[in-house]
C-alpha cells in the first residue's frame, strides 16, 4: 500500500473519546447540504417483525437500509430470518421499490465466497436481486462463523465473485481482523480488485472494530479524500444506538470528510419484549428521528411538525 493510501485510511481517524471531535447539536458542517449520508442501516430484522411494518418506514424514509443477516445454521434464531420470512420480505419489497435490502453474509455463505465455490456462489448470489437485496455485507469473521484462515488468497476468490456480479454492491468488513482481506484487495491492481489502492466500483469498506458484536470502536477511520481516491467509500458501525446515535454521527461526519458515508446498527435495536429477543422498530424510529432533528435528513411533510 502507498503511502498518502495508507494515510488516508489509517492515520486519520476521529477518536469517539475525543470531545474536540464532537459538537453538541447542528452544525455547518452538520447539515444536508455538506452532509453526506446515504443510508440508515438497521440490521438483524427477523420473524419477531412484520415485513409491512417495515415497508411503511421505508415510504416515509427511503433512506432507510434494512439488513437481513444469512446465516444457514441460525436460520430462525433471533436475528436470524427464516427462509418463509425472507420470501416475504421479498415479495412486500417488490411492490414497494424504495425499500433498501443489504445481505449481510455469516457462515458457510461467507465461506463458499472465499473458498471459489462457483456452483454455490451462483445459485446464492443470483438470488439476492430478485428478492430486493441490492447490497452484500460479507462478514468474514470468526465470530460469524467464517474460516479466516489463508485470506490473502481467498481475497482473490471473493474479488472474482464480486466483479461476477456488478448489479450488486458489495460491503467489506474493515476491522484488524479482516485487514489481510480488504488490504489485498487495495493493494491489487486488476483481478477483480479494481484500481491499485482504490476499490472495485462495486465495492465498499465497512469500518466496525466490533465485528458486529455491537461493540463502539475507540476510533473511526478516514476515507482518502475523494479527489485521491474517488473508488473508496465507507460506511461506520459499533456500537451505535438511539442514545448516542446524535454523537456518533458528529464523529462521523467529520472522519468521513466530506464524502460519502452510511452508518448501521444491529444489538443497538434489539429489545427484550415478552422475554424474547426482539427486532424493535421503535429504537430504530428513535434512530430515524434523530437524525431528522438533527436536520441531517428530514420528515415527509405529512410527518413534520412545521409543514
Amino acid at each position: 500500500m502507498t503511502n498518502s493510501a495508507a494515510k488516508g485510511i489509517i492515520s486519520t481517524e476521529v477518536s469517539s473519546a475525543d470531545p474536540d471531535a464532537a459538537g453538541s447539536g447542528p452544525s455547518k458542517g452538520c447539515g444536508m447540504a455538506e452532509t453526506k449520508l446515504r443510508y440508515v442501516g438497521f440490521c438483524g430484522a427477523d420473524d419477531s417483525v412484520h415485513p409491512n411494518k417495515m415497508a411503511l418506514i421505508s415510504r416515509s424514509y427511503p433512506w432507510v437500509e434494512w439488513g437481513v443477516l444469512f446465516r444457514p445454521d441460525k436460520e430462525g434464531q433471533p436475528r436470524y430470518a427464516t427462509t418463509e420470512w425472507r420470501t416475504r420480505l421479498g415479495k412486500i419489497a417488490a411492490k414497494n421499490p424504495e425499500m433498501k435490502l443489504a445481505a449481510h453474509l455469516c457462515g458457510a455463505h461467507v465461506n463458499h465466497l472465499l473458498s471459489g465455490d462457483t456452483f454455490e456462489i451462483s445459485v446464492f448470489l443470483g438470488s439476492l436481486k430478485p428478492m430486493g437485496f441490492c447490497r452484500v455485507q460479507i462478514n468474514a469473521t470468526a465470530v460469524n462463523g467464517v474460516d479466516t484462515n489463508d485470506m490473502e488468497y481467498k481475497a482473490l476468490n471473493l474479488a472474482d465473485a464480486m466483479e461476477d456480479y456488478p448489479e450488486l454492491e458489495f460491503i467489506l468488513q474493515r476491522n484488524e481482523e479482516t485487514k489481510c482481506l480488504w488490504e489485498t484487495i487495495l493493494r491489487t491492481e486488476g483481478e477483480g480488485c479494481g484500481p491499485k489502492d482504490g476499490l472495485p466500483k462495486n465495492v465498499v469498506l465497512l469500518a466496525d472494530e466490533s465485528k458486529g458484536t455491537g461493540v463502539r470502536g475507540s476510533v473511526w477511520p478516514s476515507p482518502p479524500l475523494e479527489e485521491e481516491l474517488p473508488t473508496y467509500r465507507m460506511g461506520y458501525a459499533g456500537g451505535i444506538n438511539p442514545s448516542n446515535v446524535s454523537s456518533v454521527l458528529d464523529e462521523v461526519i467529520k472522519a468521513a470528510r466530506g464524502r460519502e458515508f452510511w452508518i448501521d446498527m444491529e444489538s443497538g435495536v434489539r429489545s427484550t419484549k415478552n422475554g424474547k429477543d426482539v427486532f424493535d422498530l421503535d429504537k430504530c424510529y428513535k434512530c430515524i428521528d434523530e437524525v431528522c432533528r438533527r436536520e441531517i435528513k428530514t420528515h415527509p411533510k405529512y410527518l413534520s411538525f412545521d409543514s
